[in-house]
């Protein structure tokens, strides 16, 4: 193995970075190449069909250019739906995201929790597995909150956040809670961490948010165990469609030490 040879990070936007941010703590050395499908996002609004296509389209193609060790797709929607379509295009170890679901049961102690995904996400019979297998005896609340994902990408480019969209999503959820608390957020799209501080605020101290962006971490680092590591320079972050589509990312993607983004 190439010791330069990185790890892809893959997603509709810029969420993964919640993930990269993570991998940084456990594998500092590693080069990455981040993609960022921008002229494909939202994946939220797209069918199956559409999702699983261009995912393992562009994964393909991308894995040939770049020859990396390891992809990882660092989005809830794009791992739901296409993870085992990608797993049988590509010949390296390929990480998905899930809802965390698991952990989130493991920490409620009112017994209700609350899911906050993209309309593709929380309709996918794996979610509903993972309920059965994890939760069950407990109360999954699940909505749609594609606001939350326009947010986070205005956020990462310095833009002011909009407190109508935060309110929605907890009106929406405590009014399906009724009377029960719920005491566990699981933010099921990896743009949603970006806007941990919003959701902290709306929902109170009370309520613990849960993502899988340590836990990914987590798995690509036992994956890669005793594998050598030596960038040959900044990490690349890699955009599809027109460079303006990154345009106010400069700030954010050059303190997590990236090379200025390129076009796929």
């Amino acid at each position: 193995m190439d010791k330069s040879s990185p790890i892809l990070l893959f997603d509709s936007g810029v969420g993964g970075l919640t993930v990269y941010d993570a991998l940084r703590d456990v594998l500092p050395d590693a080069p990455v190449i981040y993609a960022s499908d921008l002229a494909g996002l939202p994946y939220g609004t797209k069918t199956e069909a559409q999702i699983a296509a261009r995912v393992a389209g562009l994964l393909g193609r991308m894995a040939e250019r770049y020859q990396p060790r390891l992809a990882c797709i660092a989005c809830n929607t794009a791992s739901t739906i296409a993870l085992g379509m990608v797993r049988d295009v590509l010949e390296i170890p390929v990480v998905g995201t899930v809802p965390a679901i698991k952990p989130a049961a493991a920490l409620t102690q009112s017994g209700t929790i609350g899911l906050v995904g993209t309309e593709a996400t929380i309709r996918q019979a794996y979610v509903d597995e993972l309920e059965r297998e994890f939760a069950e005896g407990k109360r999954l609340l699940r909505i749609a909150a594609p606001g939350l994902v326009e947010a986070a990408e205005a956020k990462l480019r310095g833009q002011p956040v909009d407190p109508a969209v935060i309110a929605d999503v907890h009106d929406r959820l405590t009014a399906m809670a009724g009377d029960a608390q719920i005491d566990t957020l699981v933010l099921a799209c990896t743009h949603f961490p970006l806007l941990a501080g919003e959701l902290g605020e709306a929902f109170g101290p009370g309520v613990r948010q849960v993502d899988g962006a340590q836990g990914i971490a987590r798995r690509i680092a036992h994956l890669l165990s005793g594998q050598s590591f030596a960038a040959s320079g900044p990490n690349r972050f890699i955009v599809t469609g027109p460079m303006a589509g990154a345009a106010g990312l400069e700030a954010a993607l050059a303190a997590r030490g990236f090379a200025p983004p390129e076009i796929f």
